[in-house]
């Protein structure tokens, strides 16, 4: 008997997701003589640029399977893991297919990475992505523009193709289309999560950050129409928002074991770059003042943006969690990730004082052994459901 559309999609999926020498890419590169690819770190990258330049946008998150060995000559201990996975892939010849690499502003560690990467590839473009980190929206949207119309210039220039504003508009459509899709594949989830795994869906999202955004769009099609008409039990599990987990990825292990210890992940941050503009960016003037513009007024509220109400942050999980209609948050952070580790206290403090059951804990994403995470998360939910308000 052969497996199911769904099945054959998530196997698809999770060989793209085990594969540390990125096939897929290689098969893309292969097909015309000349294409390039630009890899991009966690979190947010202006992949319509890339896209309208003919290039193929490829997600660089580091993983947990490869041995560090040349990677720990580089960092030191007391950082994260994501760099030195990431310079463990590079040192072993793994991103050699890289024309270009871009750098957002997440934290202190990725801006000196980008430095290390200028130094160990002087041949390779690579951009540290300054966001806009201004109370003035429109202040943000100006300097934003004016550093799109930069890159669009330079990748144009590498790629030896004129990113002029038609190619550009074409472009955003295409990743207009990619949020509507993720965001209905959000919004099963936090409707009927029992229809929409999470290890499902996030094997699919990373899958999406290697391949050809319209290859992406057709299986994420196929997937959410098979998820929407499945017919699985409900299981009695608790709803929980998992917060922190926006760079260096959690093991796929994570989170199966916190689904099932007896928790439904409604929400989350996994990924976080596929669903950063909230909103689709307009087609009509000006796409560049456009994308800006969008990214100004409806990037979603993360830790590597500056929050100009001194009470956002402690509010924020309240509004998440009446959104998903949460029972409580798990804040799960990467060790040593300054963004989500100083951000938890105000995170947690606006959570407790609104009644939100909460817990915490750290992850690496070479984390190998589970459970504790499962005992940590199986208690959790048994709690809300024994004197929680969870029905």
């Amino acid at each position: 008997m052969s497996p199911s559309p769904r099945t054959q999609i998530i196997d698809w999926a999770t060989a793209i997701y085990e594969d540390l020498d990125f096939t897929v890419v290689h098969e893309w590169l292969d097909e015309v003589p000349g294409r390039k690819a630009a890899g991009f770190l966690p979190v947010y990258a202006p992949k319509e640029i890339i896209h309208a330049a003919g290039m193929l946008p490829v997600g660089i998150h580091g993983n947990g399977a490869i041995e560090i060995i040349r990677g720990d000559a580089y960092y030191q201990s007391y950082i994260c893991h994501l760099p030195r996975s990431v310079i463990e892939l590079a040192e072993s010849g793994r991103l050699d297919f890289l024309s270009a690499a871009l750098f957002p502003s997440t934290c202190d560690v990725i801006r000196n990475l980008s430095g290390m990467w200028q130094i160990l590839f002087p041949e390779m473009y690579v951009r540290y992505l300054d966001l806009p980190q201004v109370a003035d929206p429109q202040l943000g949207a100006q300097f934003w523009q004016r550093e799109l119309n930069v890159i669009r210039e330079e990748v144009g220039r590498l790629a030896e193709v004129n990113v002029d504003d038609e190619r550009l508009r074409a472009s955003i459509a295409v990743y207009n289309e990619v949020r509507e899709v993720i965001g209905q594949l959000y919004a099963l989830r936090g409707k009927q999560p029992w229809k929409v795994p999470t290890e499902e869906l996030y094997l699919l999202l990373r899958a999406g950050e290697v391949v050809p955004p319209e290859v992406f769009l057709a299986k994420a099609r196929e997937y959410l129409q098979a998820a929407a008409d499945s017919e699985e039990r409900i299981k009695d599990r608790t709803r929980v928002i998992i917060v922190g987990s926006f760079c260096e990825q959690p093991p796929l292990g994570l989170i199966k074991t916190i689904e099932r210890a007896g928790c439904y992940i409604v929400d989350d941050d996994f990924l976080a770059g596929n669903r950063f503009l909230s909103a689709n960016v307009p087609l009509e003037g000006d796409p560049a003042a456009n994308l800006a513009t969008t990214f100004t007024a409806s990037a979603i509220k993360t830790s590597v943006l500056y929050e100009p109400d001194p009470n956002g942050k402690k509010q924020l999980m309240q509004q998440r969690a009446k959104a998903a209609s949460a029972d409580g948050i798990i804040f799960c952070a990467a060790s040593f990730c300054d963004p989500a580790l100083l951000d938890r206290p105000m995170l947690r403090d606006g959570a407790e004082a609104a009644g939100i059951p909460c817990i915490a804990f750290k992850f690496a994403e070479n984390s190998g052994q589970f459970q504790q995470f499962r005992e940590q998360a199986g208690t959790f939910s048994d709690s809300i459901k024994l004197w929680g308000d969870a029905s």
